[in-house]
């Protein structure tokens, strides 16, 4: 005799948001936070306890879906880094925060201090 088990396959729980990320469930957090969280060696209870909007279904099938397509999730990874450094290097460049610290540190240093 056979039992036969019925059981539902479901997609990884991921959207796009409106700047081009990845989103995991109706939450704001990030897959990039998720997997840099779990790549610093926290488990998945650890990151339930960090992000508790997030259930436990969620962090493992996010986890199970990069460790099952790594080198595409990688790729998005690296373009999501390129990009947050370009738009870094294009906001010092707008506002001019290069040597900010020492011009701050000029600026309100005591006069008659060298």
């Amino acid at each position: 005799m056979s039992v036969q088990i019925e059981f539902q396959v479901s997609a990884p729980p991921f959207r796009w948001d409106e700047a081009g990320g990845i989103r995991i469930g109706q939450s704001r957090v990030t897959l990039d936070s998720l997997l840099a969280t779990y790549h610093n060696g926290s488990t998945p209870e650890e990151i339930a306890v960090q992000y508790p909007v997030l259930c436990l279904g969620e962090i493992y099938a996010a986890i199970a879906y990069y460790l099952t397509y790594r080198q595409e999730i990688d790729n998005y990874l690296e373009q999501r880094r390129k990009k947050a450094q370009q738009q870094r290097n294009q906001f010092v460049q707008q506002y001019n925060l290069a040597n900010l610290r020492q011009r701050l540190r000029d600026r309100y240093q005591p006069q008659g201090e060298l």
